[in-house]
């Protein structure tokens, strides 16, 4: 089964950067698409905000890297 959801640890293990630096991204992409804290961040949704090929992040995440 692959994951569709992004957490803020995936952010910072793929962007190398802090904890709140995937936290401040996470809040920004809730603010762009409109979305309430409890609703969770696609994948999709953070490749789009951050510039990164869909694909590859989705394989890193699945595991199949």
């Amino acid at each position: 089964m692959q994951r569709i959801c992004i957490y803020s640890k995936d952010i910072c293990w793929i962007t190398g950067k802090s904890e709140r630096y995937a936290r401040d991204i996470l809040r920004d992409i809730r603010l762009l698409h409109k979305k309430k804290k409890h609703q969770l961040i696609t994948i999709a949704e953070a490749c789009d905000y951050l510039g990164l090929p869909f694909q590859e992040v989705c394989d890193l995440l699945n595991g199949k890297s």
